[in-house]
C-alpha cells in the first residue's frame, strides 16, 4: 500500500504549483515526518522526475480532457492529484490504472472540494478510456 507515500507526494506536488520546484529540504522533511520506507521514496522520486520530465505532455491531456476548466484554472489540488495519477497510468505500467484512479479519487475526498473526486475519476476514467481505444 502507497497511501502515505502518495499523499506525501500530493503535498510535495501541491507546493510546486505555487513555486517552481521543491525544496529538497521540504521533501526529505515530508518523508521523514511520513516515515517513508526506501521503497516509498523511491516511488515518490520516480513520479516526480517523470512530472518533471513530462510535464509538458501530463498538462496537455489535462487541457484535453477538462475542456470546461483549462489546466491552468483548475484548483491547484486538483491539477496536483491529476498529474500524480496521470504520471502512473502513462509511465508505469507496474500500477494497475483502476488504483491510481481509486487513490487520486481518496486524495480528493481528502484535500479537495466536496465534488473533487467525482472531478478527478471521471477525468482519469475518459483518459484510460481513450487510451484503449488508440
Amino acid at each position: 500500500m502507497r497511501k502515505s507515500a502518495r499523499e506525501t507526494l500530493f503535498k510535495i506536488v501541491f507546493a510546486t504549483q505555487f513555486t517552481k520546484n521543491a525544496d529538497e529540504s521540504f521533501v526529505r522533511a515530508l518523508y521523514k515526518s511520513e516515515k517513508l520506507t526506501e521503497d516509498d521514496i523511491r516511488y515518490c522520486s520516480a513520479i516526480l522526475n517523470t512530472i518533471n520530465a513530462h510535464g509538458e505532455e501530463i498538462v496537455r491531456i489535462l487541457d484535453e480532457r477538462s475542456r470546461l476548466f483549462p489546466e491552468s484554472r483548475l484548483f491547484p489540488a486538483d491539477r496536483s492529484i491529476l498529474m500524480i495519477a496521470l504520471a502512473e497510468i502513462m509511465y508505469f505500467d507496474g500500477i494497475p490504472e483502476a488504483v491510481s484512479v481509486n487513490e487520486a479519487a481518496n486524495i480528493a475526498s481528502k484535500y479537495s472540494s466536496e465534488k473533487s473526486a467525482s472531478f478527478v475519476s471521471g477525468i482519469l476514467s475518459e483518459i484510460i478510456r481513450d487510451r484503449k481505444n488508440v
